[in-house]
């Protein structure tokens, strides 16, 4: 789905679910470079404030990057920035629903209310700035062909 810079309103909105699995923060941290203990080796991570191993916080944006370019406002869509506030951990067996809200259309950017939850508890909250696409333009049929 996507919604074009002439049907995007304020108070869309829309959602997405996804449980974490440890091959998620095995490949993310894979990917990343990011192979800190506290997201892969259970004992180091029973030391530390979170009593467990916990998936990396910037997952919960790649949640939000994904509804972003897959939902609202959809394909063609850019990831311009974000401010994130970083609430409660994700533990890896979680299901972390993202939900994005149209806060306001600024030209062709829009301005996105963004929250991952498990369950009732807040996970992460941000503000993105997304430049939403256009609407394509239907081209003409070529000189000299006829259309059915």
């Amino acid at each position: 789905m996507t919604y074009y810079l002439d049907e995007i309103a304020v108070g869309q909105s829309e959602s997405i679910s996804r449980t974490v699995t440890d091959r998620d923060v095995q490949l993310f941290g894979e990917s990343t470079g990011d192979m800190n203990p506290i997201h892969f080796d259970e004992a180091v991570a029973r030391k530390s404030i979170f009593r467990g191993r916990v998936a990396h916080g910037a997952l919960s944006i790649g949640f939000v990057s994904a509804l972003l370019g897959t939902k609202i406002p959809g394909e063609g869509s850019i990831f311009l920035s974000a401010t994130i506030a970083f609430k409660t951990p994700v533990r890896i067996g979680d299901t972390v629903v993202t939900q994005a809200t149209v806060a306001a259309v600024e030209g062709r950017e829009a301005v996105m209310e963004c929250v991952c939850k498990v369950d009732d508890r807040l996970v992460l909250e941000a503000m993105a700035r997304v430049l939403v696409p256009r609407r394509p333009v239907a081209k003409a049929p070529a000189a000299g062909t006829e259309t059915a």
